[in-house]
């Protein structure tokens, strides 16, 4: 081919894979949001058996947030592990200068703190509040509540509000690794987003209680601890209760791979 067909080509090749890399780059604007797990302030005398479900609040809030697609979401694993190398896990609740340090490293422009209450009847308040890491400004406090027959609805409310309300501006990507620990649109691997609305009925979500909840909080933090065949028991206990959510089913597959 001849310089001139070379050039020739090449400008009619330019203009259609410019828009594509302008919208790739504009594809990175929406906020990279860190969600920390959620401090236990359950009373009772079962208290103590709850230990584990601010981790279950906080990945059933980053599933919804990034199945919703309208931020981008540093995946639960990511969080964890920074928390064990800052020695976090067993301290208790997080402050609000620890949550900016947790954010900072993992690359997060917002973090979403929160922390829960549970009664002897099964009964939970989830509240929240954002912090901006650039300002360390907190804005929109939430709280929602309801009876523990239907968790993942609970978490769906608080999921739209913080979207709707909180109204995150989009910044200039940072320095940290949130972007390559994230993976697709939505910012994690483990759910798919949510189906744009159409003439037909969208599938009615799974229900999840107070108690299945707590089996894949548990789940999780067997399975943080290495504790994988315990972890399988639990995801599988929970897949018998809720045989359609898609997270538990994904955790349990790959470690059964892992395992095999």
């Amino acid at each position: 081919m001849s310089r001139t067909a070379r050039l020739a080509s090449l400008a009619l090749v330019l203009p259609l894979v410019l828009p594509l890399q302008r919208s790739a780059a504009q594809a990175d604007t929406r906020p990279v949001v860190a969600v920390l797990y959620f401090d236990n302030r359950a009373f009772g005398k079962q208290a103590a058996d709850y230990e584990s479900f601010g981790k279950g609040i906080t990945d059933l809030l980053i599933n919804d947030l990034a199945a919703a697609g309208r931020v981008r979401v540093v995946e639960r694993e990511r969080i964890q592990s920074v928390l064990a190398e800052q020695n976090l896990v067993k301290s208790g609740s997080i402050d609000q200068a620890t949550a900016v340090k947790v954010g900072k490293i993992v690359g997060a422009q917002y973090v979403i703190m929160g922390s829960f209450i549970t009664s002897p009847r099964d009964e939970i308040v989830l509240t929240s509040r954002a912090v901006d890491l650039e300002t360390s400004v907190i804005s929109n406090p939430q709280k929602v509540e309801s009876k523990g027959d239907d968790v993942l609805g609970l978490v769906a409310q608080l999921s739209e509000r913080l979207q709707r309300d909180l109204k995150l501006p989009a910044k200039p990507a940072g320095g940290g690794d949130a972007g390559a620990r994230q993976s697709g649109a939505a910012g994690q691997t483990e759910t798919t987003r949510r189906p744009a609305s159409s003439g037909a009925a969208a599938a009615k979500p799974p229900k999840m209680d107070v108690r299945t909840s707590l089996l894949y909080a548990k789940a999780l933090d067997e399975q943080d601890r290495g504790n994988d065949q315990r972890a399988t028991e639990l995801y599988r206990a929970v897949l018998t209760r809720v045989p359609d959510y898609e997270p538990a089913k994904t955790k349990l597959a790959k470690l059964e791979r892992s395992g095999s």
